[in-house]
């Protein structure tokens, strides 16, 4: 089976919904198309936005700073003071906040904009990178990219909203959330890249474009959850070598006893066998089907009705289907990944719609 191609927009669609930034995706002017794989399409954004930033002020900060001074700023340490005979020379050693630029924030894009002049193929994209780059340093911003244990103590508040996409990007240049292509489509990411990527994106996008739908109607949408097997007698030890069960999304609805697990896939709904031309994939059904089973004694009993959903993006004809077993219903479901960003779009709406409609009726026909 071919694997499915998908439109560098898309990809950047499913970043924006995975990092909850959903509500930026119609501020940006650059087409997606112009970039010839995603490095470059994630510098000129970051570039774009960046240079909005700029021309309306960057966020500054206060910085923890130790000085000797010849005037007094901020608090007096008197260890150093004394033991340096300071006041003798007229001066003081102190430790105050500085206002600065040079702030956790801007050294990530700044270190993001320097990683992406190395790795970008593109010559224009290039210079506005390293343009910039040096912009921020001549305004006192380090060229040193933040630790980790740095970067997860600045929390971006609600007002500064004006930062959180600028930050988003640069922190997706770091966190391997780009893959790399020698070759290719220039306008489309191949899976074979790297197939777990773009699993754990589309997997977060679903997850989040869920969540804004349905936890307003009072659906609970849970994300990588662990479950535990039923297990009422075991040797000794034994336990320890159970394989972990984790779902990927799991909508629950309370008050209408509702459960649905999807498990989302990045590969084609159908493989072959010696056997037959086309076939479901065995592992996934067991695995999903366990899911159902192991957790029963906690639903059935007292009344919940859960079911299961294996999501595909789609090669070839839309699949929608489903088989009823012992009690739960496993659907099968395809997302096009290749047409229009607005219609991709559309088909994360629509899992989200239809399962509020199904909210009101007796049974869960996603």
């Amino acid at each position: 089976m071919a694997s499915p191609q998908v439109p560098l927009r898309n990809v950047w669609l499913l970043f924006l919904y995975a990092a909850d930034l959903a509500q930026f995706k119609g501020q940006l002017t650059v087409e997606a198309e112009s970039a010839s794989d995603l490095p470059e399409l994630v510098a000129r954004l970051l570039v774009q936005v960046v240079q909005q930033r700029l021309r309306r002020n960057l966020s500054r900060g206060y910085q923890a700073r130790h000085a000797v001074l010849s005037r007094v700023r901020g608090r007096i340490d008197v260890l150093a003071t004394a033991s340096g005979q300071l006041l003798e020379q007229g001066r003081v050693a102190c430790r105050f906040e500085e206002h600065t630029m040079d702030t956790t924030r801007n050294r990530l894009v700044r270190a993001a904009l320097d990683y992406l002049a190395l790795r970008v193929s593109k010559a224009e994209v290039v210079h506005e990178c390293k343009a910039l780059s040096q912009q921020l340093g001549r305004m006192g911003v380090a060229a040193q990219k933040p630790s980790r244990a740095a970067m997860a103590t600045d929390q971006i508040s609600r007002n500064e909203t004006a930062d959180l996409l600028m930050v988003s990007l640069a922190k997706m240049v770091f966190e391997v959330l780009i893959p790399s292509e020698q070759d290719g489509n220039s306008q489309a990411l191949s899976v074979e890249v790297d197939v777990y990527l773009l699993r754990r994106l589309f997997e977060k996008a679903v997850t989040n474009a869920l969540r804004l739908q349905l936890q307003p109607l009072g659906w609970q949408v849970q994300h990588g959850r662990k479950l535990s097997w039923p297990v009422a007698k075991a040797s000794e030890g034994l336990l320890a070598y159970l394989p972990g069960m984790q779902t990927d999304i799991e909508l629950v609805h309370a008050a209408s006893l509702r459960k649905l697990v999807i498990d989302t896939k990045f590969n084609h709904i159908y493989t072959s066998s010696q056997y037959k031309d086309e076939m479901l994939r065995s592992g996934y059904l067991y695995q999903l089907y366990t899911y159902l089973r192991t957790q029963e004694a906690q639903t059935l009993e007292q009344g919940w009705r859960s079911e299961g959903m294996l999501l595909h993006p789609q090669c070839g004809p839309a699949v929608d289907a489903y088989v009823d077993m012992q009690g739960h219903r496993l659907r099968l479901k395809t997302i096009d990944l290749m047409g229009t960003a607005q219609e991709f779009e559309g088909q994360l709406i629509a899992l989200g719609h239809r399962l509020a409609d199904n909210q009101r009726n007796t049974a869960l026909n996603v």
